[in-house]
């Protein structure tokens, strides 16, 4: 059975949409709030591709192909 790994690190993207969405939760619905809004979606999205690549590079130092 392959060994998985879980990481216990938060990504420093995740952190920093957290704190935009924390930020947008304070502020009254508007140009500003959404702005926020959206900036946080841009950074979890980064987050996600950033943990993909992780990922996929240690599959490769594992010996294990791209695909599958």
């Amino acid at each position: 059975m392959a060994r998985m790994e879980i990481s216990t690190e938060t990504s420093t993207w995740l952190l920093q949409a957290r704190d935009f969405l924390e930020e947008a939760r304070r502020l009254k619905p508007g140009p500003a709030r959404n702005e926020l809004r959206q900036t946080a979606k841009v950074l979890h999205e980064i987050a996600k591709l950033e943990a993909k690549k992780r990922h996929n590079g240690k599959k490769r130092r594992n010996g294990q192909s791209q695909r599958g």
